[in-house]
């Protein structure tokens, strides 16, 4: 008898325990199903950018011509796929000369507002290609800037340079707090071999840069519209800010005038360095940066590699598998 009331208690311990169970994996999986929804929905294949693939050779099947470059360090890539399209020493550590005033450019933008006007301080002593502004001349931003990225004016640089704020002291912060933030734009842009001494450009054992750091500030540069516009310029008229001293300034990027397509960005050239090239362009839809360091013909090879890349590679559409993009378009919309 107490046999029979034993069984009977496990029984009932059994039941109950089936029954605990049940309505815990119930909430379990309503929970989840919640969860589930609550996620970001899948992107569409469609989303995705077409990437650039080498065509066959007709002439070598299996092959491909590759341009022969004499620039030391070379990097070009889409920039909708990120895929890389030519790569030559991208990152060897090199000269950047006036490509520096990419970097010069992005601080002053983020400093200054495009209609302030600032003094060219005295003491300027620097060589190369300049302006000549005067000391004492009243300057706007924004013409400043013209002469940095059309002309790739030194005495703009370091006026922009000189008159740097200290942070929250209303006094100057000068040029050295101007490189100093100059500095912290590339580690910002992960510009991780890059560094700067000067905001012109002039050669130094730490002035240095590589293909693949000036292709991401050139990718993050080309982004901000005012950039663009400066350096994208062919010819401009400005004057300081009493109107009574002219400047006609030409860009001395000359495959503005010469390959359709090219929006900029910034030239270079010190003995040292030789000749640097920072290319932007938009062609069929497709926008690619180009940048050439140490080369004996920056204008040349660019010019030869543009026509490489439109003529050697076809953007193709990329998809996902049948089987994948079926299944994720037959999930009610609240499921994908």
């Amino acid at each position: 008898m107490n046999l029979l009331k034993q069984k009977d208690h496990f029984m009932f311990f059994l039941i109950l325990t089936f029954i605990f169970i049940s309505s815990s994996a119930l909430s379990i999986s309503k929970d989840s199903v919640e969860e589930a929804k609550s996620l970001p929905k899948l992107s569409s294949p469609k989303n995705f950018p077409a990437n650039p693939v080498l065509k066959e050779s007709s002439a070598s099947p299996g092959k491909q011509v590759f341009p022969i470059l004499s620039a030391q360090g070379a990097l070009a890539v889409d920039l909708d796929s990120g895929v890389s399209l030519y790569e030559k020493n991208p990152d060897a550590v090199l000269l950047p000369a006036s490509t520096t005033k990419i970097i010069t450019a992005l601080v002053a933008l983020d400093t200054y507002g495009l209609d302030q006007v600032l003094t060219v301080p005295g003491g300027i002593n620097v060589d190369g290609q300049k302006m000549r502004l005067y000391v004492g001349e009243q300057m706007r931003v924004e013409d400043l800037l013209y002469g940095l990225l059309v002309y790739s004016a030194n005495d703009a640089a370091m006026t922009l340079a000189i008159n740097y704020p200290a942070s929250g002291s209303g006094k100057l912060g000068g040029y050295d707090a101007f490189v100093e933030a100059m500095n912290k734009k590339a580690k910002d842009l992960s510009m991780t071999n890059s560094h700067f001494e000067n905001p012109v450009g002039l050669d130094g054992m730490a002035q240095t840069t590589t293909a693949k750091d000036l292709l991401r500030a050139t990718e993050v540069a080309m982004r901000n519209p005012q950039f663009a516009k400066f350096v994208g310029t062919r010819s401009v008229s400005l004057a300081d800010a009493t109107g009574k001293v002219k400047y006609n300034l030409k860009n001395i990027n000359l495959l503005l005038d010469e390959v359709p397509g090219v929006l900029g960005v910034k030239t270079g050239w010190t003995e040292n360095a030789r000749e640097n090239l920072v290319t932007y362009i938009e062609r069929d839809g497709r926008k690619v940066a180009i940048v050439l360091l140490g080369s004996q013909d920056r204008f040349g090879e660019t010019r030869e590699l543009i026509d490489w890349i439109f003529a050697s590679y076809e953007w193709r559409e990329v998809k996902v598998p049948i089987a994948l993009d079926n299944n994720l378009q037959s999930l009610p919309e609240d499921k994908q």
